[in-house]
Formats: C-alpha cells, structure tokens, sequence
C-alpha cells in the first residue's frame, strides 16, 4: 500500500520536542512585552508628553495619535479585566469577547503604525509609541490564545 511510516514525524528526523520549546519561547516573548514593555512604555510615554508637551509638529501628533490609540488599547484590556471578573468570566467563543479582542487588536495595530510614522524626528513620543502598541498587541495575541 505505501510507506505506512508518513505520520509520525519522529521517524523522520524531526523532533516533537524542538517545536514546544519554539512555542514556549514565543509564548515568553509576548508575555514579556505584553505584561511588562506595554505598562512600562505608556506610563514612561506619559510621564515623557507631560514634562515635553512643547514639541509640536508633524511627526509629534503622528506620535501622539497612536500613542493615545495603544492607551485606549491598554484601557480596554483593564476594562475587559474587570468586566469578566464581575461577570465570573466569558463563556467560550463568546461573541462580545472575540469583539474585544478584534478591537484590543485593531487599536494596538493603529497605534504602531502611527507611532512607527512618527519616529522620523526626535519627539517626546518617537519611541514610547509604536512599542506601547507593540506590547499591547502582544497582549492582545496572548489573551485570543487562552494563554
């Protein structure tokens, strides 16, 4: 009939074990920017437009346009937190939590191409931004997968 060997992958050659630890380490990396870089850059973003608000041009409003979408990014995942702790969590597949999901998403991936648009001259913002959205989006990636 054939080769009855075709599924199962450790007869050739490639090892079961390499794959979970390239997800365990993918799974480390966005907990670190999703739980650690998103908080760090929106609260050290703000602590920065306050002190540095004279900074005003193009790239800057860029900058602070999706910096202020990665905040409401953050907003929302605080919000979603306490909603589903007063509800006693979502059900599975529910439709208003895939929604938030969508928009955590959306609004993370809006702030890091704004934020990235503002990173051609030096501004209160340039960095602080687009990684704000990049953490956010991290976090929003690790809370769609269940992890």
């Amino acid at each position: 009939m054939g080769n009855s060997n075709i599924y199962f992958p450790r007869e050739h050659g490639a090892d079961c074990g390499d794959m979970r630890i390239g997800m365990e380490i993918l799974f480390a990396i966005l907990f670190a920017l999703g739980y650690l870089l998103a908080p760090v850059m929106l609260i050290w973003g703000w602590i920065r437009w306050l002190r540095r608000r004279e900074e005003i041009g193009p790239p800057f409003v860029l900058s602070l346009i999706g910096f202020i979408l990665s905040t409401v990014s953050g907003l929302l995942a605080i919000c979603s937190i306490v909603y589903a702790l007063a509800i006693h969590g979502f059900p599975y597949y529910d439709p208003h939590l895939l929604r938030i999901f969508r928009w955590g998403g959306l609004l993370s991936l809006a702030g890091i191409v704004l934020g990235l648009t503002g990173t051609s001259r030096p501004n209160a913002l340039r960095w602080q931004a687009p990684l704000a959205g990049l953490g956010m989006l991290a976090f929003w990636t690790m809370a769609a997968s269940g992890e």
